[in-house]
Order: structure tokens, then C-alpha cells, then sequence
């Protein structure tokens, strides 16, 4: 019987599998030999240790590997929404890699079931039972490959796993591993063959971020670096999913003052007094622990209004709906920002 969390596609669903168990792989390949985390400036070290290896793969994009590793530390979920071909699934697998754990790619289409996602129960005839196959999900990182190709039903299968850490099937939960991402991609160039997201999807991830374009001298270095073996298969772990858990423990314990708090909280009410939608409870708790992780990337042990003023673009941003209907709540975010001040 297959247990959860170990790897392999189930059913139909296609998956890709980068094996990695966090502790035993990482003592053996040496990765471990850097002191475990305990405060925020050893997590500060540690997320430069990942990010200077990731950009050996991801030229250019170190604000985009900082959003990948706060989202991270602040125990959430990243939505990447571009054009095809920028590199949005190099930096999910160099991110996996660089911390030893385990990767799956589920690759969305109109005729993805939900179970080829969470897991099915398939019929053992050896033992006249059904034994469960675990799905692409139970991973540290999953790559939802263009999530908005599936239909909202599929979708949804993501819901119980973003915000509980947990796959429920046939009436049985099982947890997922920890730590646990989900990094999903959008495709914005074709929307007359994708689906809207549910807005209760949207709303479960931490961060919603665009790559964008290389400049020239981006682009002529990843045309260099990609004309032998891809970079991504040099990448090699810089931490253990053991050192990511200790981050993420420390991360929590961050202070945010009453005063930061407050602030938090009347940006969220801003944001709903001036859209269709604004920002929900679990958006401002999101920009509240996306800011703990940006202290703690500048080695600090309290958040300032500087971290929730960096973090709140990328963290409220697409949890708004405007009064014309549309998604990009960008601007009432900024105008936020700029009226409202910490007391």
C-alpha cells in the first residue's frame, strides 16, 4: 500500500515528481552541515543561501525568488500570472530543489478530475480492499501548471489542501506534508480557453505575483546559460526541510504590534469601503505573517509599517473586485497606502 507523501502520479492525473525527503536526504548529502536556524538573522542567511542558488537558474528575478521564499516562511500559497515561457516553472522546481523537498507538477486541462489531484482509492484484489493512491498534491511544493485551464470543480480540490493543510477522500482525512506549497500558474493571454478562479481559490493565496519580460542583458545571459544542460539540473539543496520548518516557527514569533496590526486592519477596511470586494479577514492575516517573513528577511525580530507596505501590493491586490467588475484591485491598494497612516 502506498502511503501519502510518497511519490508517484496517481490515476490519470499527470504529475511530475522530484523525489526529496527533507531530513534523511539532506544529512546524507551533507546539506544540513549550516546551523539550524534561531533567530531572524540566521533565517535572513538562510533565505540568501536559497536565493543565491536559485539565481543561478532565474536570471534577473530576485524579487520573485523573495516572494517565493516569503510566501513560503509565511506558511501561504503563490499565484503566478504571465505569459507562457518566462520561467514560472523553473522557479518553483529551482525553489524545491534548493530547499530538498519534494516536487509535483500537476499540468491543469478541461479534463482533469478532482481525484487526479487529491488521490483515488483503488481496488486491491490481493487483499479484498481498496488501498489509497496518494495524488500529485502530497508534495512540499506543488506546481499547478496553468490552474485556470481546469474547470472550477476541479479547482476546488485545492481548497480543503490550501487552507488546512489536509485531503479529505471517501469520508478519510489525511495530512499533507510539511511544510506544503502550492505554486499555481495563470495563463492571462487566452482567456476565452481558461476559467475565471473561484473567488474562494483566489482568496487562499498568500501572494499573487507577474515575472514579466528579461530585459536585453537578462535575456541574452539565460540564452547563454540554457545552450548546454539546463541550470536547473545544477541546482543542489542549500537547506533541509527541517531548517524550513525551524524558519517558519521563527517567522511566526516575529512581533507585530498592536500599532501594526491596526494598520493592517484599517487597510482591509479601506480596501472594502472603496471596492465591489476588498480584502477579507484571511487577507489581512496573510499580509500580517507575509510581513513577520519580510522582517525576518531583513534579519529582524518585529514587523515595521515598511513591511506591510512592501508586502501589501502583492498580498491585497487580487483579493478586490472594483465597482466596474474588474480584478485588478492594484490601485485601490495603492490609494490605500497612500491615505492611510500608522497611529
Amino acid at each position: 500500500m502506498t502511503e501519502p507523501g510518497e511519490s508517484g502520479p496517481v490515476g490519470t492525473g499527470p504529475a511530475e515528481s522530484t523525489d526529496g525527503n527533507a531530513e534523511t536526504a539532506g544529512a546524507a548529502a551533507g546539506v544540513g552541515a549550516a546551523v539550524e536556524p534561531e533567530t531572524p538573522a540566521d533565517v535572513a542567511a538562510l533565505a540568501d543561501r536559497i536565493v543565491s542558488e536559485v539565481e543561478d537558474v532565474i536570471v534577473g528575478k530576485r524579487d520573485a525568488v523573495e516572494h517565493v521564499l516569503v510566501t513560503v516562511l509565511a506558511r501561504g500559497h503563490l499565484l503566478v500570472e504571465d505569459v507562457p515561457g518566462v520561467g514560472k516553472t523553473t522557479l518553483a522546481k529551482s525553489v524545491a530543489r534548493s530547499i530538498d523537498g519534494s516536487f509535483k507538477r500537476v499540468q491543469f486541462t478541461p479534463d482533469l478530475l478532482p481525484s487526479d489531484v487529491t488521490g483515488v482509492n483503488v481496488f486491491n484484489r490481493r487483499t479484498d480492499e481498496f488501498d489509497f493512491q496518494p495524488g500529485p498534491v502530497f508534495a512540499n511544493v506543488v506546481l499547478g501548471d496553468e490552474i485556470n485551464r481546469a474547470p472550477p470543480k476541479t479547482q476546488s480540490a485545492l481548497l480543503e489542501a490550501m487552507e488546512e493543510n489536509q485531503v479529505t477522500t471517501d469520508g478519510t482525512t489525511r495530512d499533507l506534508p510539511d511544510p506544503f506549497c502550492v505554486i499555481a500558474t495563470q495563463n492571462d493571454v487566452e482567456p476565452g480557453q481558461t476559467y475565471e478562479l473561484p473567488v474562494a481559490e483566489v482568496d487562499r493565496f498568500t501572494k499573487k505575483i507577474r515575472l514579466g519580460y528579461p530585459d536585453t542583458e537578462e535575456e541574452a545571459a539565460i540564452l547563454g546559460r540554457l545552450a548546454g544542460d539546463h541550470p536547473i539540473d545544477a541546482v543542489e539543496p542549500v537547506a533541509t526541510i527541517a531548517d524550513v520548518r525551524r524558519a517558519r516557527a521563527i517567522v511566526g514569533e516575529i512581533e507585530a504590534s498592536e500599532a501594526v496590526r491596526e494598520y493592517v486592519a484599517r487597510l482591509a477596511v479601506y480596501t472594502r469601503r472603496n471596492a465591489k470586494l476588498g480584502a477579507s479577514p484571511r487577507g489581512s492575516l496573510a499580509l500580517i505573517r507575509a510581513s513577520q517573513a519580510r522582517a525576518a528577511l531583513a534579519g529582524r525580530g518585529y514587523v515595521i509599517p515598511d513591511d506591510v507596505q512592501a508586502e501589501a501590493p502583492t498580498v491585497l491586490s487580487h483579493r478586490i473586485r472594483t465597482e466596474s467588475g474588474g480584478t485588478d484591485g492594484a490601485d485601490v491598494v495603492d490609494d490605500a497606502l497612500d491615505r492611510i497612516r500608522v497611529e
